[in-house]
């Protein structure tokens, strides 16, 4: 099975869940064995992917600014490519651009997606069990990439994979193990970064490091 077998899934949960007008997202990123696969929420209809109109890629966090901040600090996006994003609006990102930033996502070796793929109008909270409709599928995506580890931002997208209640506050740098279809993988639980979370930027750095930290002490 490849990435691009999931597409119809996706596409077919958005008509239910997502908004009527807005494409699903997808992922991006390396797709061979990547150190990290980092795991956030859901798209928003900020994300001009979303939009009808587009005929790019359909990854996360297209058209958006902050989360490369983190991506940046972390040494995870080159300098080149970090400063053009600053520099210009989000409407202003171009089907080129996205794909440039993402050889370099690929470059650095990790892999961006979401639990959810429904694009929404805007960040409006969604609950539990439109999450869950995505966990098998999100399953495979890992089962296809086959990362060293996952990092799961948030209590609910981290509470809903690992099938526990999670607090974030309560098990920073603490590794996880969920076996899928018969193999071990490595979880952490991190702050989510961005919107309502920004104010937690520094620790999601922090932990985030110290996961880095251990993947590379072990190549």
């Amino acid at each position: 099975m490849k990435l691009e077998d999931l597409h119809i899934q996706y596409d077919k949960l958005q008509k239910k869940y997502g908004a009527k007008d807005l494409n699903s997202i997808y992922n991006g990123g390396c797709s061979d064995n990547p150190d990290i696969c980092f795991v956030f929420m859901n798209p928003t209809g900020k994300n001009n992917a979303s939009s009808k109109d587009w005929k790019g890629i359909r990854a996360p966090w297209i058209g958006t600014k902050n989360i490369w901040d983190l991506f940046y600090k972390l040494n995870l996006l080159d300098e080149e490519i970090y400063f053009k994003i600053k520099s210009i609006k989000g409407k202003d990102w171009t089907e080129e651009l996205a794909y440039k930033v993402y050889e370099d996502v690929t470059k650095h070796k990790y892999f961006i997606t979401n639990l959810g793929k429904c694009t929404q109008i805007d960040a409006r909270e969604l609950p539990n069990s439109v999450y869950e409709k995505y966990l098998d599928l999100l399953c495979k995506e890992i089962e296809i990439i086959n990362p060293k580890v996952i990092i799961l931002f948030g209590n609910q997208v981290s509470s809903i994979v690992l099938d526990e209640k999670i607090s974030v506050s309560q098990c920073r740098k603490k590794l996880f193990i969920k076996k899928i279809n018969g193999k071990n993988y490595n979880f952490y639980s991190v702050y989510y970064p961005v919107g309502n979370g920004r104010f937690n930027i520094d620790k999601s750095l922090e932990d985030i490091k110290y996961i880095m930290g251990g993947i590379y002490e072990n190549r």
